[in-house]
């Protein structure tokens, strides 16, 4: 579709409504948007292309929006293929186009595109570099690791909008969630979850990007996933900040369980009521074995305090809960207060895993006591997860 963000500016996006897994790993129910953006002024600019699975209709989207134009620059933010597939064909159709990018980008292109030309037809920009469209000015500000090292974003001078690149998007085809994000009652959640499995590692490079914008005007944030952000941008920008600083979001506590044949299940189910008994104001659960991983990192950074409970496997700890801890490290997890429930009926290692592998996060706090079962929770055990609810509930929030 081709909708109006301004009378000078175009949204060229398009939606991917067949698409199972983001990157091939992130569930997306809603399908997902590679949004695409032009700028009409005496100058004409084309703001990254799209998926090659879409492209045909990016094309089409193109050239209505241009009408009897030609674009004199391509602006590519970054490089990954889901934004960048189109670049080739785009470069071949409008040979007096000039592609704008960083120098990291651009020595990238060669990579994804054997036997392009290039010489003649780039502009490296850097650090507070502008291009004059005529009314509309871009200012470009480098951001790397968010989250590839190639990245800028770009800030309209003249409408105030800032083309934000991967920061600020969220998972969902436009079609089946909001194209301004004033009417996406549910942004934050995806939002979250998208920030946290592709951006979470690098919340330094994050919050130098934010330190870049402020003071900054902006009245549109456009980025190259999910609905234009276009009202109360305060709110957005104050979950990035919260996020990227690892803050606390939400005051509550996340269980998380591994189960093989449900005793850990019910031990960890009765922890969580136990939890909300004494006044947790916040409990959430998840069943690692059948719930979404990406779904549980969200929730792991969301919260300041995480329950674990696995079986013993192997010697060592029930897969999918490795699987978990492996993806919490692999994303930057820290600053957070987190207990632990092992089960195992002859000879139980699922905690000592889980603390060697939490002890390689930083900032991690273990509470104590550790709670150990045997094959199913009994009457004894109560005594024990109610010790360790309370310790959990008087520990600070790292």
């Amino acid at each position: 579709m081709v909708k109006d963000i301004t009378s000078s500016v175009k949204f060229i996006g398009v939606d991917d409504l067949d698409l199972d897994l983001f990157e091939s790993q992130y569930i997306v129910p809603d399908g997902m948007s590679y949004n695409s953006y032009v700028i009409l002024d005496e100058k004409v600019a084309v703001l990254d292309t799209a998926d090659g699975r879409k492209g045909e209709a990016w094309k089409a989207n193109l050239v209505e929006a241009l009408g009897n134009r030609t674009p004199d620059y391509l602006v590519v933010h970054h490089m990954e293929p889901d934004h960048s597939a189109l670049v080739a064909w785009a470069l071949a159709q409008y040979p007096s186009m000039t592609l704008v990018a960083t120098a990291a980008a651009l020595k990238m292109l060669p990579q994804f595109f054997e036997g392009i030309a290039l010489e003649g037809r780039t502009l490296a920009v850097k650090e507070g570099d502008t291009l004059c469209l005529g009314n509309h000015t871009l200012r470009f500000a480098m951001a790397p690791m968010v989250h590839w090292p190639e990245v800028m974003v770009s800030y309209e001078s003249a409408e105030k909008i800032l083309f934000s690149a991967d920061a600020f998007g969220r998972f969902g085809a436009m079609e089946k969630i909001a194209f301004w994000a004033s009417d996406d009652d549910d942004w934050a959640c995806e939002a979250r979850r998208y920030y946290f499995n592709i951006c979470g590692k690098y919340g330094i490079q994050v919050q130098n990007l934010l330190k870049k914008l402020a003071g900054t005007e902006i009245s549109l944030i456009c980025p190259l996933h999910g609905p234009i952000l276009n009202e109360n941008l305060s709110y957005y920008l104050g979950l990035y900040q919260t996020w990227s600083s690892y803050g606390v979001e939400t005051e509550g506590i996340f269980v998380a369980y591994a189960s093989i044949h449900g005793g850990t299940a019910a031990a960890a189910e009765r922890f969580a009521e136990i939890l909300r008994q004494k006044g947790c104001p916040k409990v959430a659960t998840a069943d690692l074995t059948r719930d979404d991983l990406a779904e549980g990192v969200e929730d792991a950074f969301r919260y300041g305090k995480m329950v674990l409970a696995a079986s013993s496997y192997d010697a060592g700890v029930f897969t999918p809960m490795h699987d978990f801890l492996y993806r919490l490290q692999a994303k930057g997890y820290q600053k957070r207060t987190v207990g632990l429930i092992e089960n195992g009926s002859w000879a139980p290692s699922a905690g000592r895993v889980m603390k060697e592998m939490l002890g390689a996060m930083k900032g991690i706090t273990v509470v104590e006591p550790m709670v150990s079962i045997r094959s199913r929770m009994h009457a004894e055990d109560l005594p024990k997860l109610e010790a360790l609810a309370d310790a959990m509930l008087e520990a600070p929030a790292c």
